[in-house]
C-alpha cells in the first residue's frame, strides 16, 4: 500500500469518530440516570414528609408522637440514602420536616446536594 492510498483510505474512520463520541454519550447518560435518581429521591421525600405530617395528625394510634410519625415518615421514604425526619406540633398543625444529602462522585468532580421538605397538616 503506497503513501498515496494510505492518506486516501477511509477504513477504520468509523471507529475513529466512535471512539471520539463514546466518552461524551457515556457521560450523557450516566448523567441523565443520576439526574432521574435525584429527582426520585426528592419525590420520595416529599411524599414521605406529607403522609408523616398526615398521620401524626389523624392517625393518634399509629402515629401518637413525634417519634412515631418520624419513623412512620421514615419507613414512607423511597430513594437513596436515609433522611433525618423532625415531628413537631406548630401554629400550622401538626409540622413535619426532613432534610437528606445525597452525594454524586464524577471521578474528579463531587458534588453534594441537599433535599429538604416540610409539611403541616392541621
Amino acid at each position: 500500500m503506497g503513501r498515496k492510498t494510505f492518506a486516501k483510505s477511509e477504513s477504520g474512520a468509523a471507529a475513529v469518530e466512535f471512539a471520539l463520541v463514546l466518552p461524551s454519550l457515556a457521560m450523557l447518560i450516566v448523567g441523565t440516570l443520576y439526574v432521574g435518581l435525584v429527582m426520585y429521591s426528592a419525590a420520595g421525600l416529599h411524599s414521605a414528609v406529607e403522609a408523616a405530617a398526615r398521620c401524626y395528625s389523624v392517625d393518634s394510634i399509629q402515629c401518637g408522637s413525634a417519634s412515631a410519625a418520624q419513623t412512620y415518615g421514615a419507613g414512607r421514604f423511597y430513594g437513596i440514602n436515609t433522611p433525618t425526619f423532625n415531628a413537631s406540633l406548630a401554629a400550622c398543625g401538626h409540622l413535619v420536616t426532613a432534610s437528606l444529602s445525597i452525594d454524586l462522585n464524577a471521578g474528579l468532580a463531587h458534588w453534594t446536594i441537599p433535599l429538604s421538605a416540610s409539611s403541616c397538616f392541621p
